[in-house]
């Protein structure tokens, strides 16, 4: 058993740390919503009443916030807190650029660090199928990977300090980009009388079989556990891609890469959540794209 503290216990944090209770850890939590804290007792997790006091004896701390802002700011509060040599991962979706500061904040108060973004959404981390990217010393990620396993279907260690938000942004610009696209695909199909299930069952086993069809599919009936068939209530809303399509155009601007893809996907996404749906499901961006959003 290893004592953990858990930082941030939203959508996603609070069914990852219910995870690591299963699991057999002591977890300790912590988040600024009373709500949030209440469910976490319910999972059995032992709030604290801050994220200091969360991270006293325990030997590995987890974070789950909305940006890297938020991130460096908790690091900051809690790493006098912390005993030196804890393992620090974060698990937030965040810039490369506040990711590696973390990891320096860590290591210059003697803490291992790990920057472990995931991908999944809400059913995953329910679930415990996340898939993590990981980024960080190889030290650092054998001692973070046995925690990750409850909560993962999958982990990878990408590269070292940043490596893992890296991987993140790059993936979810491939999703945003391939969701416009595939819901492009069946608002043209709509057009010439063909039947959602007709492309479907075509594309889906040829060249145009990507994640964005075969699993989350768009359109209603196909697959039935895609948000479509829930009026798109969202397992990744809309304005949660957008917030990743922008990290990304901030990272390729920053490094000097052209994604004149990225860059059109970050647009659409900025006018659908503009237009009052960035709490709609990424893929109901389709809508969009016929016209049926105002």
């Amino acid at each position: 058993m290893t004592t953990i503290a858990f930082i941030g216990l939203g959508n996603m944090g609070n069914p990852m740390a219910a995870n690591l209770v299963k699991a057999g850890h002591e977890v300790h939590g912590f988040d600024l919503v009373p709500d949030n804290l209440k469910a976490a007792q319910g999972n059995s997790v032992a709030v604290a009443d801050s994220a200091a006091a969360a991270v006293k004896g325990a030997s590995v701390v987890i974070t789950m916030l909305p940006a890297g802002k938020h991130v460096l700011a908790v690091y900051e509060d809690i790493v006098a807190a912390a005993e030196k040599g804890t393992l620090f991962i974060d698990s937030s979706t965040i810039d490369v650029d506040s990711a590696r500061k973390a990891h320096e904040i860590a290591a210059a108060a003697g803490m291992l660090s790990v920057d472990a973004p995931v991908s999944g959404g809400v059913g995953g981390a329910e679930a415990g199928t996340l898939t993590f990217m990981a980024g960080g010393s190889g030290e650092a990620f054998a001692k973070a990977e046995p925690i990750l396993q409850p909560m993962a279907g999958k982990v990878v260690h990408c590269g070292d300090a940043g490596a893992g938000q890296a991987a993140k942004i790059c993936n979810n610009m491939i999703l945003g980009i391939s969701m416009i696209g595939v819901g492009e695909a069946f608002v043209l199909a709509e057009k010439l009388g063909l039947s959602h299930q007709a492309l479907f069952d075509v594309a889906s086993t040829s060249s145009g079989q990507c994640w964005s069809l075969t699993t989350y599919c768009p359109v209603p009936g196909p697959v039935p556990t895609s948000p479509a068939n829930r009026d798109y209530k969202p397992g990744f809303a809309a304005a949660l891609m957008l917030k990743d399509l922008k990290l990304a155009q901030e990272a390729a601007q920053s490094a000097g890469a052209v994604t004149p893809l990225g860059a059109e996907a970050t647009q659409l996404y900025a006018l659908f959540n503009a237009m009052g749906h960035g709490g709609t499901d990424f893929s109901g961006i389709i809508k969009f794209l016929r016209g049926d959003v105002a």
